[in-house]
């Protein structure tokens, strides 16, 4: 490993500079030196420093920076550090360039084929026969007089050609956009990366990638580390290193056993110190990422062949094997190759299926409209006309046969609709911009459409529901309950003391007060907010915390027991100058009572604290104050003398008893005055809201009936997570689905919650079959502990504010305002993208159906396709792609949040847009076979029908593309409704979009007919013409009135399409319950006035019962080894289509271990920000796609729901057509 590290060191210019000034520079330490330093681990690394440099002070002297002050913080020694020992940025992969994108493009299976019979019709058009005259090969070949006619069969293969290029461009170009439009949002998402670091003694907040060699970074759990470093002071701390060497014990990290962290791992627990000594691609991260980067072009190809069985052979290991420290480049790309990905969002396996079913009935008309031309041709040229055959007629016949291949070709490149992918990705990619503004930053793109299914809600309560800015606003002291903060002379003295002094060391020294930000401003709170509410209690006492952290700053402190999720409080030791200890403690109010055996009296004296004084305490105080919404946190203390001896510090049970309380806090967090309004619309939108928090049940009750989501008289559940674990678990522990059950659908409050309770809340709902349709689950969360939930949940938010690194990257959306009514902007959003997705289905498979059946019909009557291939071309082209940017860019609107979730099983085509489709699709083709058979005779014209090869274009022919394209037009209008609703113009002229290509298509079919000619087999219209194509073209709008009158419960008949899974017969007594879940027809409703939701009738109700029974279980191994291998670049989603999110996950997902053996009951107050319980995870800064499921999934290519039918295999057309969504 270290010949190879040396290797890539070496080629590297930094690599280069630094051993060419290995002796010299302004540091007495090269970059070798500390690549080499950084390379050992534990005992090894410790006897290299005191070798070398004494200590960490002495490498901290040799890099020239201090231990307490840090850096100076010039712009020049920065500079000058980045020029010697790198900066702190790996530079991503290269994008593709547009023309291998237009390369890829040319790859599709229709277009190749087109490509094919362009080239050979092109070919056959410029031989001519020799002697033979043309009569004698038949009727269809001559009848052509004008020999320059007949020189112009050239330009329909040319035109095919021309038409490819335009497809493929488009296409390169969406994805060249999509590609830097992702881009943009990862270097957003890296600008908003900051960490703390000390410079010129002042505890500052700079970016990721300024960090320079020399620094002093403070560490924190929930923290991902992004650099290499030395610790210089530490408070109990535990690093998760799995992501570099497979074991998945966090490693605890001490000046005397291991100081060595490295980059890319994560702080689970404590909080302290460190010298950075490794940036960049010299850090232990940016040298895999070099190895990976290197290994990588060659093995491309290969991996790709090898990425099915590699995935198959994985799934048989399970999710969590250990694995060895990285050896090589191959390997690391077997593993990064071998994640198995999440299944397919909701709307993507829909369309899948929905694609490839379209795609199977397209091929099957086309090859069925081939067989027809060419036996049609030779019955009549042989046996009708009895023509022998003769040689010299032989290409004669070959070109007709390439004709007749064509317009097979075109039937299909038309029934494909190939649009779809471009109009999910516009709609999708547009959603993601505009939730932007409305404060939704989107990781994964597919969690943006899964949102508008949204069932229910689990949210978080502190920073989400409420402001998250904390005070103390009332407090019990000295035997007495003070409703508003007390005066200072009133508390005894010595109580004050101890107050202040425990308040001031027993907060994390991250957490302070500072002054406003603007005049007259409330002062700013930096750090865990239960703390600054506690700072600021001492600053109201007129006291100053600072003068205390001066005298004993964080090198003093003897212990620290920090907070975790197992332990539920803080506490910190000092040592007296007498030899003997003292222990400050913080924390829940009714559990560390139980902790406490005195209390301080107003006379500053300690008394004996006994059980029933403790009950005094809690129903008199504690209870009280939570029934008003305030959680309640205890202080107390306890010395050690010095004849006890030295106490055993690792027995935290022996020391976390006999204490002292001083007083006991309530601390208000007011709920946010927009939560209120936004829970009533989600509730109105069929969506529950639930909420799971650390705090005493009280507590939780009190906010929850603030917010709205609960009220008096309600039957719903409130409980804490002992009860919850109660009723979840069987006699030998173990969870069990039925309970689980038996408690979601009631359950509006989880109190007292530990990371696992929420975890279990949400895969216990989200694998429930008790109601129909499954739900979809949201989880909001913002500390560490929240990372498991957010992972598990389909959809998870993390807080851009308070939100740690873990939270972060285990969502899917952040909220860059931690707002709860930014989350209701996310559903509207979500739903606004399905109903895009459907409002073009319901405009493409219109023309879709018209055009195949047209072309059909047309071929098999006339032997021709009325509609020619470069005109089937523009039809597709452009009604696909403008079609996909008109519809998919309408804005969301508010009626959107009146409806219930559609549900996982909602087919995306309702039976009233196949009403809608058919409708049309019956007036379109009336339309058309009326202007094809009677069209002469009705604008006195030349027939056009059984027109000879090469043969000009004719007026009649002209009228019925040009008709064609001008009902399309109008259908884009009616297509902008798709629940029946009367007004289609509703809102029209806010989406400019529509308008301009509305427009735009018209003025280029003006153009197309009257200029078009041969290429577009088109001759010039008179304005007579043209005003009745219009005019027929509009009473597309008419009959769209006509259809939205007829009632679509009447019709018995039709069928919705388009099913995520596979459906059953829903038995009769579950009718009742499911009318609400279909689809509301506003034309329907209009009929029946007051009545919303109304028996289907009879027939088949078409609202699907999911089958998923949800296989995903937890692993409980540990992770592998993988961030790095797995993390090639950042836009692997891009090329992979295999991955779940068409697009990425920019930061990597961390991984997380959930023990499910013991409940373990959360002890304290859970102040579920930075204090949160650490959960494990493992990634990068900069790296990607890592998908470290918490359970074992199947992973079939393309991760279609198990359910789904069709497992296509990898390099077929189906697998291509289905990747492509």
């Amino acid at each position: 490993m270290s010949k190879s590290k040396d290797n890539s060191f070496r080629g590297s210019k930094r690599g280069r500079h630094a051993q060419a000034n290995h002796d010299v520079g302004d540091f007495n330490c090269s970059l070798k030196e500390l690549r080499s330093l950084m390379e050992l681990r534990g005992p090894e690394g410790i006897a290299r420093i005191q070798e070398c440099y004494g200590d960490v002070e002495g490498l901290c002297t040799r890099l020239r920076t201090s231990p307490i002050h840090g850096l100076g913080g010039h712009a020049d020694d920065i500079a000058r550090r980045k020029e010697e020992f790198g900066q702190n940025v790996i530079p991503p992969k290269k994008p593709k360039t547009f023309l291998q994108l237009v390369w890829e493009a040319l790859q599709d299976v229709t277009l190749i084929i087109l490509e094919v019979a362009a080239i050979i019709s092109l070919g056959l058009s410029f031989y001519r026969p020799p002697d033979a005259e043309r009569e004698n090969c038949g009727k269809a070949a001559g009848g052509v007089e004008d020999e320059g006619e007949a020189d112009a069969g050239w330009i329909e293969g040319a035109a095919i050609l021309l038409s490819v290029v335009c497809v493929v461009l488009v296409t390169a170009f969406n994805d060249w956009s999509k590609e830097k439009q992702f881009r943009g949002l990862q270097s957003r998402i890296e600008q908003e990366q900051k960490f703390t670091v000390v410079r010129g003694g002042q505890v500052v907040q700079v970016h990721v990638a300024e960090i320079v060699v020399g620094d002093v970074a403070q560490v924190k759990y929930g923290d991902l580390l992004p650099a290499d470093g030395v610790l210089i002071q530490g408070n109990d701390l535990k690093i998760d290193e799995s992501s570099l060497t497979g074991e998945s014990d966090h490693v605890k990290k001490t000046l005397d056993n291991d100081p060595m962290l490295l980059s890319g791992t994560h702080v689970m627990e404590g909080s302290g110190k460190i010298l950075i000594t490794a940036v960049g691609v010299n850090s232990q991260t940016g040298i895999i990422f070099t190895l990976l980067g290197a290994g990588e072009d060659e093995d491309d190809d290969e991996e790709e062949k090898e990425i099915t069985a590699l995935k198959l052979s994985k799934s048989q290991d399970g999710a969590g094997v250990e694995m060895q420290a990285l050896n090589s480049d191959d390997e690391g790309e077997e593993k990064k190759k071998a994640h198995p990905k999440k299944e397919k969002s909701v709307l993507q396996g829909k369309l899948t299926k929905l694609a490839v079913q379209i795609g199977k009935a397209g091929l099957f008309m086309s090859g069925l409209t081939v067989i027809i031309l060419i036996t049609l041709f030779m019955v009549d040229t042989f046996w009708i006309q009895g023509l022998p055959w003769i040689a010299d007629c032989t290409p004669i016949y070959i070109q007709f046969c390439v004709k007749f291949f064509i317009i097979g070709v075109t039937v299909l490149v038309v029934a494909v609709p190939e649009g779809l992918p471009l109009a999910v990705t516009i709609s999708l990619a547009y959603s993601v911009k505009k939730m932007m503004k409305d404060n939704n930053l989107v990781r994964h793109l597919d969690a943006c459409e899964t949102m508008g299914n949204a069932t229910a809600i689990c949210s978080d309560k502190t920073g989400t529901l409420t402001m998250n800015r904390m005070t103390v606003v009332q407090a019990y002291l000295g035997d007495r309950h003070y409703r508003v903060v007390p005066e200072s002379d009133l508390i005894p003295g010595k109580v004050l003391d101890l107050l202040i002094m425990g308040i001031g060391v027993n907060c994390a020294y991250t957490s302070k007060i500072m002054s406003p930000e603007k005049e007259g401003g409330l002062p700013r709170q930096v750090g865990n907010k239960t703390e600054c509410a506690l700072l600021g209690f001492v600053l109201e006492l007129r006291r100053d915390y600072m003068t205390i952290r001066n005298d004993i700053p964080e090198e003093k402190l003897f212990k620290v027991y920090t907070f975790n999720s197992v332990r539920k409080s803080m506490s910190t030791v000092l040592k007296n100058a007498d030899g003997s200890y003292r222990m400050f403690s913080k924390g829940a109010s009714e559990i560390l009572l139980k902790k406490c055996c005195k209390i301080m009296t107003a006379s500053g004296e300690a008394k004996v604290f006994k059980p029933r004084d403790r009950d005094y305490v809690v129903k008199n105080v504690i209870e009280p104050m939570a029934s008003e919404g305030l959680r309640t946190i205890c202080l107390a203390y306890r010395d050690f003398p010095p004849v006890d001896g030295e106490p055993d510090w690792e027995n935290e049970t022996d020391i976390l008893t006999g204490l002292t309380c001083l007083c006991v806090v309530g601390i208000e967090d007011p709920v946010r005055p927009e939560v209120p309004d936004a829970i009533k619309r989600c509730q109105r939108a069929g969506i529950t809201v639930r909420m799971v928090t650390g705090d005493n049940i009280d507590t939780a009750r009190a906010i929850a009936s603030k917010c709205g989501i609960v009220h008096p008289g309600d039957d719903f559940l409130c409980i804490d997570g002992k009860e919850f674990n109660r009723r979840i678990r069987n006699q030998l522990g173990e969870i069990e689905q039925e309970r689980i059950d038996k408690i979601w659908p009631k359950l509006r409050v989880l109190a007292r919650s530990s990371p696992t309770d929420k975890h279990t809340l949400v895969k216990g709902i989200m694998d429930s079959t008790v109601l129909e349709p499954r739900q979809v689950v949201a989880v909001t969360g913002d500390g560490t502990n929240d990372g498991p939930a957010l992972k598990k949940a389909d959809v998870g938010f993390a807080m851009g504010i308070a939100g740690t690194d873990v939270a972060k990257e285990a969502s899917d959306i952040i909220l860059t305002d931690d707002n709860f009514s930014s989350i209701v902007k996310a559903v509207m959003w979500g739903r606004n993208v399905y109903d895009s997705i459907s409002k073009f289905l319901q405009f493409q498979l219109t023309v879709n159906v018209v055009a195949v059946i047209v072309a059909f019909t047309g071929a098999c009557i006339t032997q021709d396709s009325p509609l020619k291939a470069v005109q089937m071309l523009w039809v597709n082209l452009i009604m696909d792609t403008f079609a996909s940017l008109a519809l998919a860019t309408e804005p969301p609107t508010e009626s959107l949040l009146l409806r219930k979730p559609y549900g996982r099983n909602k087919p995306l085509i309702s039976r009233t847009m196949m009403k809608n489709i058919l409708g049309h699709a019956v007036y379109q083709l009336t339309v058309i076979f009326t202007l094809l058979f009677t069209g002469e005779q009705i604008f006195d014209i030349d027939s056009g029908r059984y027109a000879p090869l090469h043969a000009p274009p004719s007026e009649h022919y002209t009228i019925v593309f040009n008709t064609f394209v001008m009902m399309q037009l109008f259908n884009e209008i009616n297509a902008r409704k798709i629940h029946g609703e009367r007004n289609v113009f509703d809102g029209i002229f806010k989406n400019m979009i529509f308008c301009s290509i509305v427009f735009g298509t018209f003025v280029i079919q003006i153009v197309i007919v009257q200029f078009g000619g041969k290429p577009f087999s088109c001759v010039g219209l008179s304005i007579d013409q043209w005003l009745w194509c219009v005019f027929l073209g509009f009473g597309c709008l008419l009959w769209g009135q006509v259809v939205t009158t007829v009632p679509t419960s009447r019709l018995k008949f039709l069928k919705s399409a388009g099913h995520g899974t596979q459906q059953e017969e829903i038995p009769e007594d579950e009718l009742e319950e499911m009318e609400d879940l279909d689809e509301i027809d506003h034309g329907e409703m209009e009929m029946r006035r007051g009545q919303v939701l109304w028996c289907r009738g009879l027939g088949r109700i078409q609202t699907q019962v999911c089958l998923i029974n949800s296989k995903l279980h937890l692993s409980l191994q540990s992770s592998l080894m993988n961030a790095f291998q797995d993390t090639l670049s950042p836009y692997e989603g891009l090329e992979t289509p295999e991955s779940r999110n068409s697009i990425h996950n920019f930061m990597t997902t961390p991984e997380f271990r959930i023990e499910d053996s013991e409940p373990q009951i959360p002890l304290i107050d859970d102040t579920e920000g930075e204090d949160d319980a650490p959960t494990k995870r493992n990634a990068n800064n900069n790296a990607v796609d890592r998908i470290i499921p918490l359970y074992k999934e199947s992973p079939k290519t393309g991760g279609i729901h198990q359910s789904a039918a069709l497992p296509p295999r990898p390099g077929s057309p189906l697998h291509s057509l289905e990747t492509s969504l």
